[in-house]
């Protein structure tokens, strides 16, 4: 009955998103322009380029910053967070990269205990090494490669999980949830014995200027920004339009709606009521200041924005 009430309405939802005149808040701190000049400066001693980007966006929010890098070594691309992803077009995705001239490409969930395709990883790396001259590094057998990706894309647990793999050893890397939890330039690891393989784990770095408001949505959206830079009423908008225009109304029952909706601050205050989250704020009347209470819109736009970072609200594509 409620997918059919989802499909019925299918028809009122919007079909474009209206930024107005928001911009995306650039946010390139001293770190990051540190790391990206430390990054071209150790070239010489890397044999791989390991990118890593959001499953979720394998197109938008990709650092151009990173093409002087990546045309001068070889490349991989790891998309991440697979398990939060809609990998249906996978193959959709992999032909459109092809013709962007991106060939190496790896799904990974690095989250997980056992990932079978970061096994693939270390054999599929020497394979590209190998494939390619080494010049200055042509008499080492030990390989260097260097992770590199815009903040929060898994970068530091694909460095732990690596380990985990192939080391039997516990994390090197501090995991967070929010962008900029490396800040440390160009550490060296140790993630394999037989090859000896060393990863350079770098600070996210996003472009100094993000190409689009609709590419910096989205990178809010995956955690890529710090919420508060865009707003998280926004950010929860920018949701929900995306998750009508997908068919993806998982959010109807987690939250108790009767049926999908187009109107955020419906949706954030029926969140707030059943999350029992509440504010209170000073009302004018004609006998004077009360105090009464209100939904809290920006806690149920928190909760939201978090149950979709978690896959709480299904797999998603937004690319």
């Amino acid at each position: 009955m409620r997918l059919y009430q989802a499909l019925r309405n299918v028809g009122s939802f919007r079909t474009s998103f209206d930024f107005g005149a928001r911009e995306v808040a650039h946010w390139f701190p001293g770190h990051m322009a540190k790391g990206l000049k430390q990054m071209r400066a150790n070239l010489k001693s890397v044999d791989c380029i390991i990118e890593i980007h959001d499953a979720r966006i394998p197109f938008s929010g990709r650092n151009p910053a990173f093409q002087e890098t990546l045309n001068v070594k070889p490349h991989l691309l790891i998309l991440n967070k697979m398990d939060l992803a809609d990998v249906s077009k996978e193959q959709i995705i992999l032909k459109k990269l092809k013709r962007n001239g991106v060939k190496n490409v790896l799904f990974t969930d690095c989250l997980k205990q056992r990932d079978d395709n970061v096994k693939k990883l270390v054999p599929m790396v020497v394979d590209i090494i190998e494939s390619n001259p080494r010049f200055n590094r042509d008499e080492n057998t030990n390989y260097c490669l260097m992770v590199i990706g815009v903040p929060n894309v898994g970068k530091s647990s694909l460095i732990n999980s690596l380990r985990r793999t192939y080391l039997k050893k516990g994390r090197a890397s501090r995991v967070g949830g929010e962008p900029g939890i490396t800040r440390a330039v160009l550490t060296r690891i140790q993630v394999c014995e037989r090859p000896i393989v060393h990863l350079l784990d770098t600070p996210g770095v996003l472009p100094p200027k993000i190409e689009s408001v609709e590419t910096g949505m989205k990178l809010a959206l995956c955690g890529t920004i710090l919420d508060h830079l865009v707003g998280e009423e926004i950010i929860a908008d920018y949701l929900l339009y995306s998750l009508n225009r997908l068919g993806e109304f998982s959010y109807v029952e987690k939250y108790g709606l009767q049926e999908p909706s187009d109107d955020i601050q419906y949706v954030l205050k029926r969140i707030a009521v059943k999350l029992g989250k509440t504010q209170r704020v000073k009302a004018i009347t004609g006998v004077g200041d009360i105090t009464i209470k209100v939904p809290n819109c920006s806690a149920a736009a928190y909760d939201l924005i978090r149950a979709f970072r978690k896959g709480e609200l299904g797999q998603v594509m937004l690319d």
